[in-house]
């Protein structure tokens, strides 16, 4: 096949296309408009690019549609041209996101849109949102804003900023009742909540798994509590191994209760091995640390709503006078 025969079917066959077509469905809680996450079991491709690119978060696995089709569907070359041509035509589905389209990239730089926006405050919608629906105690909130780590997020989504080795914001994460992402234009490098020069390490793969692990501990001292944002870059890779580099640090995989999770875990422990550093596995009881920290507060909240019931005095018998004013 030609060259101008093979960019051809490149612009007509999404990788999209090819995932649908190999069972997997988009993940679009784990999504965002620029990556889009595809799931088939404990198989996961983000695509990427409009399209037209891939990689696979759990390897270093990459590519275009044709290589796609050799790493999902096991073929060769060859083989996976011929699957790509019979795929002319097929049209996968959109995901149907909840925020409008960016037009255009922001004209102001990363750092300028972070400084002009509202570090939350009591009652304020990030706040509400990160403590009602979250349950992250008042206190971590309060210690995340004095570090300078939280803004207010359109339509009461909550930024969480990426920093690097010198404190210089590289991008946030956006969350909120509606909406996951990552700031347009930015990148990820870590989400920093703690003591900067701590040596207990805990790597997390969201801001909010962060601060709820802190909330969970009681902001352990020593401790420094990281997030990856959900990928690998990197410039993440680079900061882990900074930070494990220090005398003394121990590296805490604090990532998810499943198959990326252990796959990041995993990644960390390579990571303090090559560091000479310790290394600790510290897994979630549910799915992830907000899962956990909620469910704590769950049952916290339920043992003293019981205390309370078993402090109340008796009601009194229908018919019987209160004391003091009985009959002879």
């Amino acid at each position: 096949m030609e060259r101008q025969q093979l960019e051809g079917l490149r612009e007509r066959v999404l990788c999209a296309a090819v995932l649908e077509q190999a069972g997997f469905a988009i993940d679009l809680k784990e999504s965002t408009r620029r990556a889009i996450k595809y799931r088939r079991d404990a198989e996961i491709v983000i695509v990427i690019h409009e399209g037209r690119g891939w990689f696979d978060p759990l390897s270093d696995a990459k590519g275009d549609v044709f290589s796609l089709v050799q790493h999902v569907e096991g073929l060769s070359f060859v083989e996976a041209l011929g699957h790509v041509a019979s795929l002319v035509g097929s049209i996968a589905k959109s995901p149907v996101w909840t925020r409008p389209t960016r037009e255009t990239e922001p004209a102001v730089s990363i750092s300028d849109r972070w400084r002009a926006r509202r570090k939350p405050w009591p009652g304020s919608a990030t706040w509400r949102y990160l403590h009602d629906k979250r349950s992250v105690a008042d206190a971590v909130i309060r210690a995340a804003i004095q570090q300078d780590l939280l803004r207010e997020g359109p339509r009461g989504s909550m930024w969480a900023a990426h920093v690097d080795d010198h404190r210089a914001i590289t991008g946030w994460e956006e969350r909120g009742p509606d909406w996951r992402g990552f700031s347009t234009g930015g990148s990820k490098v870590l989400f920093r909540f703690g003591p900067p020069d701590a040596l207990r390490l805990c790597v997390t793969e969201a801001a909010i798994d962060a601060m709820s692990l802190a909330a969970v501990e009681g902001s352990r001292e020593g401790s420094l509590y990281l997030s990856t944002g959900g990928g690998w870059s990197p410039a993440t890779d680079a900061a882990v191994r900074t930070l494990a580099g220090r005398s003394g640090a121990q590296l805490v995989a604090a990532t998810d209760a499943n198959d990326q999770g252990e796959t990041f875990a995993g990644r960390l422990r390579d990571i303090a091995d090559a560091a000479g550093c310790d290394w600790l596995r510290l897994m979630p009881p549910a799915e992830d640390w907000n899962d956990a920290l909620k469910e704590k507060v769950r049952e916290e909240k339920e043992k003293r709503e019981a205390s309370l019931t078993c402090r109340m005095p008796a009601g009194r018998v229908k018919g019987k006078a209160p004391p003091g004013f009985a009959g002879p």
